[in-house]
């Protein structure tokens, strides 16, 4: 009786059947793969948010299917601080990136098309693209010193249901951002087979470099989705509030904005408060990113410190983000020394294969852990080898 697009295999796997039995037993644990900012220590401006949320304007219903435009503007001005002009017309409020996908997915996609994906790569999109129906085609990211795209890979992956290529600036768990040859060329490869580019810029904020990176939301090479929000920007993840913006050239753009419009005004899913509090919450962003990159830094120094005095294990570079990767002796499956790690040290890494990572070697660790109990499961991981 059920559809077989939810057919998936919900079998727990051995590292989490691993975890759960040691959170049963109460046993301490050192927990390298934090994500929830809200649970990592990070101080808040608690009336601001809860003045913000108190906002009377929310009990009259005013349904726009972009969303109110005090809160578009509020991300257009969000945009204008990094010196990117965005038309308030093109942006579209979703209550989070994945909605955002899946408008984008249902407006390009008939049932069975592809979409190209990095490798690695969070695995959030296998279910998005098994509940909307479509198929993901995988393009490897290569590493050389630093990440890159491998662009020929890339185009031999596209077939005649190639519907756009997914790009995730910085990717998670890379650190790899894409430079300004790489948009030129992804552009030149979308455009000449009528493709969408669709770039998730989650994390675009925590740069590691002096130099700011190029954003995907002014681009107009081709057909173009770039979707953010509060989640990462502000450290607010609870609070379900996040963009989609849409430029290219003109014909295409204004066909995809009537298309997403439509699917918009179906679902109507912003609510008024959060929409309201968005120019608030945008603010929070400045005192948020300035606690988690000195944590980030700090945690990425004492990596490198303790990297030092041993020779097994290195760190791939990376350019921005809040996870990093570890290379490994790859003696066992990366689950395998995951669940060592747990029985034996009480630390908690994500294994490779987690990302998708082609082969066995690889942990990656978050580093917006807090900084004490971070150097103390650095320092039992390393002791494994």
């Amino acid at each position: 009786m059920f559809a077989d697009r939810t057919n998936w295999n919900l079998d727990t796997n051995r590292l989490s059947e691993a975890l759960a039995r040691h959170r049963a037993i109460r046993r301490p644990l050192l927990d390298l793969t934090a994500s929830n900012p809200t649970e990592c220590g990070f101080d808040y401006d608690r009336p601001a948010i809860m003045r913000a949320l108190s906002d009377a304007d929310a009990l009259d219903y005013k349904p726009d299917p972009k969303g109110l435009e005090t809160a578009r503007q509020a991300v257009a001005a969000y945009y204008a601080a990094r010196s990117n002009e965005v038309s308030i017309e093109n942006i579209f409020l979703t209550t989070s990136t994945s909605e955002a996908y899946s408008f984008v997915f249902r407006m390009l996609c008939n049932p069975g098309d592809e979409l190209l994906i990095p490798t690695p790569s969070y695995p959030l999109f296998e279910f998005l693209a098994d509940i909307q129906d479509v198929k993901l085609m995988r393009y490897p990211l290569v590493y050389d010193y630093h990440w890159q795209i491998d662009f020929h890979a890339l185009e031999q992956a596209i077939t005649s249901r190639t519907r756009g290529a997914i790009v995730v600036h910085p990717n998670n768990p890379t650190g790899h951002f894409c430079k300004p040859e790489d948009l030129t060329r992804l552009n030149e490869v979308c455009s000449a087979r009528q493709m969408a580019l669709i770039a998730d810029e989650v994390f675009l904020d925590f740069a590691l470099t002096g130099a700011q990176p190029l954003s995907f939301a002014t681009n107009t090479g081709a057909l173009t989705f770039t979707m953010s929000g509060l989640s990462k920007i502000s450290g607010l993840p609870q609070m379900k509030t996040a963009w989609l913006i849409t430029t290219g050239p003109e014909h295409l753009r204004k066909q995809a904005l009537a298309r997403l419009e439509v699917i918009a005004d179906t679902y109507l899913s912003m609510n008024a408060p959060m929409q309201l509090a968005t120019p608030v919450f945008l603010e929070q962003r400045r005192g948020f990113q300035k606690q988690l990159m000195t944590r980030v830094r700090r945690n990425l120094s004492e990596l490198d410190r303790q990297l030092a005095g041993q020779k097994s294990c290195s760190r791939l570079r990376m350019e921005g983000g809040w996870n990093t990767v570890l290379r490994v002796p790859a003696t066992r499956s990366d689950e395998e020394l995951a669940i060592e790690l747990l029985a034996t040290r009480d630390v908690y890494a994500h294994p490779g294969h987690f990302y998708d990572f082609p082969s066995n070697g690889y942990l990656i660790v978050s580093l917006i852990t807090p900084e004490p109990e971070f150097a103390k499961g650095i320092e039992r991981l390393l002791s494994i080898f």
